[in-house]
C-alpha cells in the first residue's frame, strides 16, 4: 500500500485530501510546516508527497530541493506560469492549482506512482566531496584512495551519504543499520563513528563527519 505525505497547514484541505486518499486505498501522513515535513522525512520515506508552498517556517519552495528520490506534486494556489516552471525545474514532478478537481489530482498521483515504480534502479555509486561509495562492490575511496572500513563503519557512512543534508539521530542510525550490523549498540556507536572519521580524515586531512551536539551526526558540508 502506498503512503502519501500531505504537507499543508490548512487543516480543512489536509483533512479533505486525507479522506479522498483513504477512500482510494492510500495510507497518509500529515505535516503542517516545512520543518515538520523535513523531520518526518528524516525517519520515514513516503511514496509520494503533496506539497503546499505557503507554509509556516520553511516554505514549500525552500524544502523542495531538499527532497531526494521521492515524487513531489505541488498543490498550490499560485497559478503563474513562471512559478510552475521554476518549481518543476527545482525538483517538482507535477503541479496542480488550488482549487483542484479531485479526479484530476488522483490521476496525477497514479501517473507519478506508476512512473516511480517503473523507473530504473538507482545508481549504485554515492558521492560526497571526494568520497565515493560503491554499493555494488561495497568499496569506499577518498580522493581515489581506497579506504578499508568495517561492516559497521560502511553501514554508517552509507546512511550518511544517502542523506547528505540531514542530521541523522543516534537512534535512527542504530535502527537503520541494525539489519546489517546487529552487533552495533548505543554504547559502541560513538567508537565506530570515531574510527570512521579517523580513517576518512587520514587520506586528505578533511573531517567529513560532523557531530551535532545532543542530536546525532551529519556530513560536513563546509568542506571546500
Amino acid at each position: 500500500m502506498h503512503t502519501i505525505l500531505i504537507v499543508d497547514d490548512d487543516v480543512y484541505i489536509g483533512d479533505m485530501l486525507e479522506e479522498i486518499l483513504a477512500k482510494e486505498g492510500y495510507c497518509t501522513a500529515r505535516a503542517y510546516s516545512g520543518t515538520e515535513a523535513l523531520m518526518f522525512l528524516s525517519s520515514a520515506r513516503p511514496d509520494l508527497i503533496l506539497l503546499d508552498l505557503m507554509l509556516p517556517g520553511l516554505s514549500g519552495e525552500e524544502i523542495l530541493p531538499l527532497i531526494k528520490g521521492i515524487p513531489v506534486i505541488v498543490v498550490s494556489a499560485k497559478a503563474e506560469v513562471s512559478d510552475k516552471v521554476e518549481l518543476l525545474l527545482n525538483g517538482a514532478c507535477d503541479y496542480i492549482t488550488k482549487p483542484f478537481d479531485t479526479a484530476e489530482l488522483l490521476a496525477r498521483i497514479t501517473v507519478q506512482l506508476r512512473m516511480a515504480e517503473s523507473a530504473p534502479a538507482s545508481v549504485s555509486v554515492l558521492c560526497f566531496r571526494t568520497i565515493r561509495l560503491d554499493t555494488a562492490s561495497h568499496s569506499v575511496t577518498v580522493a581515489d584512495t581506497p579506504v578499508r572500513l568495517t561492516q559497521t563503519e560502511y553501514a554508517i557512512l552509507k546512511l550518511l551519504m544517502q542523506n547528505p543534508s540531514q542530521v541523522i539521530t543516534k537512534t535512527l542510525i542504530l535502527e537503520r543499520i541494525s539489519e546489517d550490523t546487529p552487533d552495533c549498540t548505543e554504547s559502541s556507536l560513538k567508537v565506530h563513528i570515531s574510527n570512521l572519521r579517523k580513517k576518512l580524515k587520514a587520506v586528505d586531512g578533511n573531517d567529513y563527519i560532523e557531530a551535532v551536539w545532543g542530536i546525532g551526526f551529519k556530513l560536513n558540508e563546509e568542506i571546500s
